[in-house]
């Protein structure tokens, strides 16, 4: 048996050998990390001695046609809190004392589900020296809150022209996961509604950024790297911030108007001037209307809340684009044409109006909006009075040819698309027809044959139905325009760096209908009389400039009337359209037609004479 020194010996010489192979194998790893790895080390070495920091572009202002700023930017003193103190709260509640503003809204703009979201994020903006100091004294009390100086939207005319140029606000959550937002960060802002968001990628500039190394306890040391950010393009409208304003106060005063004469719920309403050559919006309004700058910093809760509340007419819509009405007797000058250009009547084609139509039977009985009756009436007259009696009989044809002639015209000038100007969230529409009235109500089979009364009601823009005022204004725009629909559109230019022109936008034509130079002339020279001897004279008396124009009142259910009213001038070389559509404003002729006269008057130069309008049904 070996003795107990050997055995000691032999459990030695094993324990040298683990050890020897554990020290070989410390001796290999850490050569493999010295020689073999040592560069990816040191770069990880310098990662965390290193921090990048990303440097915002300032926008790209945004100017009216003449150079006039609308939108630029000013420097701001602002509050932010890394999103790692979320679930601070006796941080936010303590903030929220100093800022002077709930802590459940603090928390909301903090808020993130996004684990990469490290960015600090605004909270408050334009900080007064007050805050900035209780800050700066009071820094270890407030871990991860920080005064920066950042650059914010002005709005240099204030609320001017909001619904065109929209507001901006932060990167949401569901856009960051956009293809067309790739690259960009939580916490970036970007453009959300009107020319903000619409040209977005020619605003937002591109980033730079700061490489600083920094100690071990994360103090900046030494700056390596800069690279400057490149400013947004300067984006120039089609927008005349005069003419704009002088939109924005006839919406206002055609409102007070419809108050005085009876309609105390006329609140909200739409005005759009266009030129007719080359489709240019010159003024785009809608009432009621928002101040953009609420949404700097992030809009608060009950300032949000206004906006949207069921009772506030939805201010944040613009109603140019997105309000959807019935054309009334606007309609009426797209279903002449259709009328003329099908054979079915002439300019001297005599009717008999005496206030009651009863061709579809005595059960179905319509009414003109004049009860007691217009006689015998041309159809040049019937659109210089607007009698429905005309346009009654005129539908009626149409229904027994039964070919749906009139839709088919009426969407060759526009109505049921979209115009495609350039702003985001325009409606189609809706030119009804025997498809659509099946579908509809394809769940009540007794409601869906279309009938002679459906057509009826769309020869004088009721029933189905449905447009937006830029369509109306574009629409009429292509009367004037020898039949030439452009398509609107609120981007004139793109500046450089430089102020050069390195963009402008080419008219486009954008419908082209199948109507007969003799037929457009019937049309003109009634729209010419409407003003002269029609339901626009009122509105138009003593107006120095010759002026084409139609009126409409629009019956609404459960509603008083909307009122209508769209003109172009100069009869004999025209240039701009108008069309404003005021909700339960009554009769066009007396409410909306005053307010068209001011804009045209500031188009053309022209004294601007706001006129108190005789009472017009139609």
């Amino acid at each position: 048996m070996p003795s107990f020194r050997q055995d000691l010996k032999g459990r030695f010489a094993a324990l040298g050998l683990v050890v020897l192979i554990v020290l070989g194998t410390l001796l290999v790893r850490l050569w493999s990390m010295q020689v073999l790895s040592g560069d990816e080390y040191r770069a990880l070495a310098d990662d965390n001695r290193v921090r990048e920091i990303s440097l915002d572009a300032p926008r790209g202002r945004i100017l009216d046609r003449n150079g006039t700023p609308l939108v630029t930017n000013r420097p701001t003193l602002a509050v932010t809190v890394a999103p790692s103190a979320r679930n601070d709260d006796d941080l936010i509640l303590k903030l929220s004392v100093v800022l002077g503003m709930p802590a459940t809204e603090i928390k909301e703009k903090i808020a993130s589900k996004k684990e990469a979201a490290l960015r600090p994020r605004v909270v408050a903006i334009d900080a007064s020296d007050a805050v900035v100091a209780y800050l700066a004294e009071h820094e270890s009390e407030f871990p991860g809150v920080e005064v920066q100086v950042l650059a914010v939207r002005q709005y240099a005319m204030g609320g001017l022209a909001a619904h065109v140029l929209g507001y901006t606000g932060e990167i949401s959550e569901d856009q960051i996961e956009q293809e067309e937002f790739r690259g960009y960060q939580l916490g970036d802002i970007v453009g959300k509604t009107g020319a903000e968001s619409q040209y977005e990628s020619i605003l937002q500039g591109d980033k730079g950024y700061r490489r600083i190394e920094v100690d071990a306890v994360g103090r900046p040391r030494r700056i390596i790297e800069e690279v400057d950010p490149i400013a947004g393009s300067d984006v120039v409208l089609t927008i005349d911030a005069n003419v704009q304003k002088v939109s924005e106060v006839a919406l206002a005063n055609a409102v007070k108007d419809a108050a005085r004469d009876g309609f105390p719920d006329a609140r909200a309403g739409a005005a759009v001037a266009l030129d007719v050559k080359t489709g240019e919006v010159l003024a785009m309004a809608s009432a009621p209307t928002f101040d953009p700058a609420v949404f700097l910093g992030g809009i608060s809760t009950e300032n949000w809340r206004s906006l949207t509340a069921t009772d506030s007419e939805y201010p944040l819509n613009n109603r140019a684009i997105m309000g959807l009405y019935p054309a009334a007797s606007t309609f009426k000058a797209f279903a002449g044409l259709a009328g003329l250009k099908y054979g079915i009547t002439r300019e001297w084609a005599q009717y008999d109006c005496s206030g009651r139509w009863t061709e579809m039977g005595e059960q179905w009985p319509k009414s003109c909006w004049d009860k007691s009756g217009h006689g015998s009436i041309s159809f040049h007259g019937g659109v210089v009075d607007s009698c429905d009696v005309v346009f009654y009989e005129i539908g009626y044809e149409f229904y027994k040819r039964g070919n749906e002639e009139l839709q088919k015209h009426a969407r060759e000038w526009g109505y049921g698309s979209v115009t495609g100007v350039d702003l985001p969230g325009e409606s189609a529409g809706r030119i009804p027809d025997a498809a659509w009235k099946a579908e509809f109500n394809e769940n009540y089979p007794e409601y869906i044959k279309w009938l002679p009364g459906d057509t009826v009601n769309l020869v004088i823009g009721q029933g189905d139905v449905l447009v937006t005022p830029l369509q109306v204004a574009a629409s009429y725009a292509g009367i004037a325009n020898n039949g030439n629909v452009m398509r609107p559109h609120v981007l004139k230019q793109v500046l450089d760096s430089k102020g050069d022109i390195a963009r402008a936008y080419e008219p486009k034509v954008a419908f082209k209908p199948e109507i007969a130079p003799e037929h457009l002339a019937v049309m003109r020279s009634a729209l010419v009389d409407v003003v002269q001897e029609g339901t626009a004279k009122s509105a138009f008396n003593g107006f120095g400039v010759e002026t084409a124009a139609k009126t409409g009142t629009a019956e609404v259910a459960s509603k008083d009337d909307y009122a209508w009213f769209v003109a172009y001038a100069p009869v004999e070389d025209p240039k701009y359209a108008v069309a404003v559509c005021i909700e339960q404003g009554g009769h066009g002729g007396a409410i909306a037609g005053p307010a068209a006269r001011d804009i045209l008057a500031a188009l053309l130069g022209e004294p601007i004479r706001h006129v108190r309008a005789v009472d017009v049904s139609r």
